[in-house]
């Protein structure tokens, strides 16, 4: 079976990792850490695990807000970060190239958006995805091709193909945009239809097929702007820019030249150790004389 494409959510990790990791893990000049760190071990653990053809890994531009921020004003609003976590979001692409892996990010689109378009890229050429996310809006994203990859209790990682997301929801991968529309999304402030909970989105979407025949059978007349408008919020953008995704050989040894700059040792360590490995399975054998 050919080797999967690994496509990382990196600010979802980043974001876990800054959150449960101490903050007094530090490196060079003071700054902080804890997101370098834990999104570095979870990354090299992801690789070992799956051992895919590339990595690509893609990043919000917080600074530069997205069509969704332009149609909806409530969108995501009242979310802060701090200003340690936007330093270590700033230079985490540094480490993602010192790897030799890819990462996409552009001004108007979500790291969402960029996962969407690799994996579509890796499915139209034929090829398997694994996409690395914390968020379950990427439900959307599972198929035949593409495996979504979940962290769960215990530092264990779901795996959610259509199967999965059925259970869980009630309804296909192709329909979750329409059920986060009628159901709603907390964290990114989208209302939902009135009355209507996660159930009934299943319920109503297992009846119409979709949202908009749900609309033409004059379903939330008074509504159906907005959900409209809200469905299009929860759709991934396949189109968005991502890089080239050729298969890559790991450049271990310059992620740990990076890492002993940043005076994170233990990391360096750990990279350089993964250097070592590589280096002794490229050695050929000798045959016996």
């Amino acid at each position: 079976m050919s080797r999967p494409l690994l496509v990382v959510d990196g600010d979802s990790f980043a974001h876990r990792a800054y959150h449960a990791l101490p903050k007094t893990i530090r490196r060079r000049d003071n700054k902080g850490a804890g997101a370098i760190i834990g999104f570095a071990n979870f990354l090299l653990r992801l690789y070992e695990d799956e051992c895919p053809r590339a990595v690509v890994v893609a990043w919000d531009t917080l600074e530069s807000p997205t069509y969704r921020h332009r149609a909806f004003a409530d969108y995501q609003a009242g979310r802060h970060f701090d200003p340690e976590l936007l330093e270590q979001l700033g230079v985490l692409p540094q480490f993602v190239t010192a790897c030799g892996f890819a990462f996409a990010k552009a001004p108007g689109y979500e790291a969402d958006d960029l996962l969407a378009a690799a994996a579509a890229r890796e499915e139209r050429r034929g090829g398997r995805v694994l996409v690395a996310t914390g968020d379950r809006d990427s439900f959307q994203l599972a198929s035949k091709k593409t495996t979504i990859l979940q962290p769960s209790g215990g530092g264990e990682i779901a795996r959610i193909g259509p199967a999965q997301v059925r259970e869980r929801y009630g309804v296909d991968p192709c329909q979750v945009p329409d059920f986060i529309a009628l159901r709603g999304d907390a964290s990114d402030k989208l209302p939902g239809a009135r009355g209507v909970g996660a159930k009934g989105a299943a319920t109503l979407l297992r009846r119409y097929g979709s949202l908009e025949s749900a609309l033409r059978d004059g379903r939330f007349t008074m509504q159906a702007e907005k959900l409209r408008l809200y469905r299009s919020i929860a759709t991934m953008d396949k189109s968005a820019p991502v890089p080239p995704l050729r298969s890559q050989t790991p450049t271990w040894d310059k992620a740990a030249a990076l890492a002993r700059r940043w005076e994170l040792n233990r990391l360096g360590d750990r990279l350089e150790n993964l250097a070592k490995q590589r280096k002794t399975q490229k050695k050929p054998r000798r045959g016996f004389r």
